[in-house]
């Protein structure tokens, strides 16, 4: 139970204090009527709208007849049993029947624990028929319509709210709209135009109006309806983050970044205008000024935390480690973002070549941390290359402790830092052992793929990863491996075809294998084919090998520019791209 439902739930079962009450005060005259009925007061409807300032509890004035008595004592018993299903269908009924203020804010609670939508929706209809001058039971009909997405109704209500003299945000109306059809959304944007004529000056009806269009693309609409509306009222900070916001939409990312930069002159003291400036800033590549706008945000609020973690991130990418490090021992010591912050320590510590200090933070990590996994390969990758390799792999064996699982990852993981470390004897050690221990474990048959691939083990590879697939025959990423290797380093073109197919069919979407299918089929002399697959494959993961796949295939086809094109684009983003510069030496020399 959230902590939310457990408070109504508290306030809930104290009414049990109401039965007593009823049932001192109707003693020996249970067949008269009363008045004297009074709930305990109303659990808090979060409907998501600002409440009215004034929120005066109406006294129950109905007559309350013996069987209401009755019903009542009944839901009470139920509730204080914690059957709060029956105390809200029951109280339900009571407020329909009653009409009772007191009775009808008592079934609100229920049905709020239950999360009785139908229930919620029903009372609310009756309190606005009852009360119709009190904004509260428009906000929950707003709320509600808005939830189930009947955007018109709730429009509507929150039209009501304003003509009730009071306000509310309609640009929570945008929030829900953006998968909406262009009819729909026009119909709205028809409706909030009545509304903006009806009520010239509020903000939110035109923001709301201004997100709609956006939404719709109508970007240069969107911000003639800015322009209009400042000849009106007085510039927002609100205003000036959806003006840039449409800006940026309509990829003028210089006028929106002037945007948000004139707004912070205009509103100094506004921190999240202030945040979406820095933001931006960051998006491009400003990092020295985005600093500085952070810093202004946290001389302003000392504990936004959020700005401090964004602020350290910059000095990392800046290479100002020593700041990085000051800044991310005091989000420690603020115990805000701890596990991130100690990652991102250890990085700036790294980097300062304090390579101990690096190493016990990265160690002190705690499991439960989303990057626990990635602390301890910083680790391990440290403690290899200071040729520490028993105190590395001992501590990866306490980290794992009574998880063979866990154990498995961190094998897998240190061979392969051994491997990229030069260190393939003690890699290949490490795994033999591994497997004693483990027998038949496919992810440190792979581990032993890798290190066979990195010595031109060629058929120890094939054997390790057919057994692979004698285990888990619907391993893609095995089936995949054997296929590209039986394609690049023999003839046997037809198997490596029939293995890639298999692994296509398992997982249809990978670009790996979509690229091994493509070679295969290059490799049989099926160009067209290999063409339509290698541009699939392309589209999804644009590296280097699959563009000397390409620019081969295209050669292969007679259209040599289209691949010349290919390779140059990839030098551009991989200039040293060995693989690239081989294929293209070895055919334009012919």
């Amino acid at each position: 139970m959230t902590k939310r439902a457990h408070y109504i739930a508290l306030n809930i079962i104290r009414g049990w204090v109401l039965t007593a009450i009823v049932l001192s005060t109707f003693v020996g005259c249970v067949t008269r009527e009363t008045q004297v009925f009074q709930p305990p007061a109303e659990s808090p409807v979060d409907d998501s709208f600002t409440r009215t300032s004034e929120d005066k509890l109406i006294a129950s004035t109905a007559v309350i007849s013996s069987d209401v008595l009755y019903k009542t004592i009944v839901s009470e018993l139920h509730a204080n049993r914690a059957e709060f299903d029956e105390a809200g269908e029951n109280y339900l009924d009571l407020a329909l029947q009653t009409k009772d203020l007191g009775i009808l804010r008592r079934a609100i609670q229920f049905a709020t624990l239950n999360e009785d939508q139908n229930a919620l929706m029903q009372l609310a209809l009756l309190w606005s028929e009852i009360d119709p001058l009190n904004s509260r039971p428009r906000r929950m009909l707003a709320s509600l319509t808005l939830e189930s997405g009947a955007l018109m109704q709730s429009l509507l209500h929150m039209e009501r709210i304003l003509e009730l003299g009071e306000e509310i945000d309609f640009s929570v109306l945008s929030s829900r709209t953006g998968e909406m059809s262009d009819a729909s959304r026009d119909l709205l944007l028809n409706q909030l135009t009545i509304l903006a004529k009806k009520f010239p000056t509020d903000t939110s009806v035109i923001i709301a109006m201004t997100q709609l269009l956006a939404q719709n693309n109508e970007f240069e609409e969107a911000l003639e309806q800015l322009a209009n509306f400042n000849k009106i009222i007085p510039l927002t900070p609100r205003i000036v983050l959806l003006k840039a916001e449409i800006l940026n939409r309509l990829n003028n990312p210089e006028n929106a970044l002037k945007t948000l930069k004139d707004g912070t002159r205009t509103f100094k003291e506004d921190i999240p205008l202030r945040l979406n400036y820095a933001r931006m800033l960051v998006r491009q590549n400003r990092f020295k000024d985005a600093i500085t706008e952070f810093g202004i945000v946290l001389k302003q609020d000392p504990d936004n935390h959020g700005a401090r973690f964004s602020q350290s991130l910059i000095f990392l990418e800046t290479e100002a480690f020593k700041k990085a490090a000051t800044a991310f021992n005091f989000l420690i010591a603020s115990n805000q973002r701890v596990e991130e912050a100690t990652y991102y320590l250890a990085y700036s510590l790294e980097n300062q070549d304090l390579i101990e200090e690096a190493i016990l933070k990265y160690q002190s990590i705690p499991s439960s941390a989303q990057n626990f996994i990635a602390s301890q390969q910083q680790a391990t990758r440290l403690l290899i290359a200071q040729g520490e390799f028993e105190k590395a792999h001992e501590a990866l064996l306490q980290s794992s402790k009574g998880q063979p699982q866990l154990q498995i990852v961190f094998i897998t993981m240190e061979s392969r830092l051994l491997l990229q470390s030069d260190n393939a004897d003690r890699a290949k050690k490490l795994i033999d052992a591994s497997l004693n221990r483990f027998p038949g474990e496919i992810e440190l048959l792979f581990a032993r793929v890798l290190y066979f691939d990195l010595i031109g083990d060629a058929q120890n590879s094939e054997k390790d990863l057919k057994q692979i697939i004698r285990i888990q025959p619907d391993d893609s990423r095995a089936l995949n491996h054997l296929g590209y290797m039986l394609a690049t380093q023999t003839s046997r073109f037809e198997e490596a075809n029939a293995l890639i197919e298999r692994a296509i069919r398992i997982s249809p979407d990978d670009p790996a294998i979509i690229d091994s299918l493509a070679w295969v089929q290059y490799k049989l002399g099926r160009y067209e084919t290999a063409l339509k697959n290698i541009a699939r494959a392309y589209e999804r993961f644009p590296d280097p090998e699959v563009a000397s796949h390409m620019g081969e295939i295209l050669w292969a086809l007679n259209r040599r520019q289209d691949a010349n094109k290919i390779w140059g684009q990839a030098l551009e983003q991989n200039p040293n791209s060995a693989i690239i510069i081989e294929a293209m030496e070895r055919l334009q020399s012919h």
